[in-house]
């Protein structure tokens, strides 16, 4: 669940003031660029032919008697959600779908919910805990022992954690999760994507789900040692860094890829606002405002599915790497996130530390 979402959640806001009440309006408002908010009101296709209101369905029906077969797709967080319809929909185009899940439980129910409705789906359930690194080493080569090609990696999952918590490696563990378990499942499968592109000649397709709440980092308060382990914790600042981090991985293995000259592109999505069952606790002026304001932007999960769909489907994304992607299109992510310096240091770090915390 996009963190976002809090901002209008009536038991999250309950006893803030006025004036904090308002710097949330504005905060929500802020998280679309004014120009833009016509446009995704309206639901506006953009260039792609497609705008705010568009479903996963629609952004990929025209792909279906395009897509090569036997397309196999690796999905984290697939067992509710955005996750879930992602992976509805492409085993709907025919991707056989690998759902890695921490919840093997609700990933089985996730598996027979997309067989009621496609039969013929190939669909795979593997154990995998992205906050664990020790899950991670164990989840890779048991996918790689399958013999399955990897043409599709969807980095979809993601936590939001008001208390601070740690990983069983003692680091924070939003950041833990959303960024360096991701991290290192990409590392780790990178080279069977870019053998079976090889081999197949088709393009390899990477996409990290971020959030347009990466903009309110600032410069001087995205600390890498201070993220891992944070001596104040506030969940918001911690959601964004995380997804911060994910659009610099992004932009830095987008570079790194084009060197190799491998035909594997990576990309960023942010989903949108989803509607995930708020509910409103309780009346009154500011409460009703806010979520007035913020009805105006929700989407449907299909809807929140539409981009990830969309950059994983569309011939129209052939070739296109190290991009951000909002509403089925192009978009533009914060300064920091595309400081070109800032993505190789946090490369940088992060495989320090990786490499640090595996070792011992």
């Amino acid at each position: 669940m996009d963190y976002i979402q809090n901002i209008i959640n009536p038991a999250y806001v309950r006893g803030f003031s006025l004036q904090k009440l308002v710097s949330r309006c504005v905060e929500l408002l802020s998280c679309i660029f004014m120009k833009e908010i016509l446009r995704y009101l309206a639901g506006i296709a953009g260039p792609s032919g497609y705008g705010s209101n568009a479903t996963a369905e629609e952004v990929t029906v025209d792909c279906s008697c395009l897509l090569p077969s036997h397309l196999t797709a690796v999905i984290t967080g697939a067992t509710s959600g955005i996750g879930a319809e992602t992976a509805r929909v492409l085993a709907k185009r025919g991707v056989r779908i690998v759902i890695a899940a921490r919840n093997l439980r609700k990933a089985a129910e996730v598996k027979d919910k997309i067989l009621q409705e496609s039969p013929n789906a190939k669909i795979l359930v593997l154990e995998i805990d992205l906050s664990s690194f020790t899950s991670i080493r164990r989840f890779c080569p048991e996918f790689l022992s399958l013999g399955l090609p990897l043409n599709i990696l969807i980095n979809n999952a993601g936590v939001f954690s008001q208390k601070l918590e740690f990983s069983e490696e003692k680091i924070e563990m939003t950041f833990a999760t959303n960024y360096l378990g991701h991290y290192l499942l990409t590392e780790m499968l990178l080279e069977k994507m870019i053998e079976t592109a090889s081999q197949s000649g088709i393009e390899g397709r990477i996409i990290e789900v971020s959030s347009v709440i990466h903009r309110w980092v600032k410069r001087d308060s995205f600390s890498f040692n201070k993220i891992i382990n944070p001596k104040i914790y506030n969940g918001t600042r911690a959601y964004a860094q995380s997804k911060l981090a994910n659009v610099l991985h992004v932009k830095e293995m987008a570079r790194q890829l084009k060197a190799r000259n491998a035909r594997v592109t990576i990309n960023a999505v942010h989903p949108g606002i989803v509607k995930t069952g708020i509910v409103r606790a309780h009346k009154g002026f500011i409460t009703d405002s806010l979520y007035f304001i913020a009805s105006k932007l929700l989407k449907t999960v299909s809807q929140g599915a539409s981009t990830t769909c969309y950059v994983a489907l569309s011939p129209k994304t052939e070739g296109i790497s190290g991009r951000y992607f909002a509403d089925c299109n192009e978009s533009t992510c914060s300064g920091l996130a595309n400081d070109e310096d800032e993505a190789k240091k946090l490369w940088k770090q992060t495989t320090t530390l990786i490499q640090r915390r595996i070792r011992q």
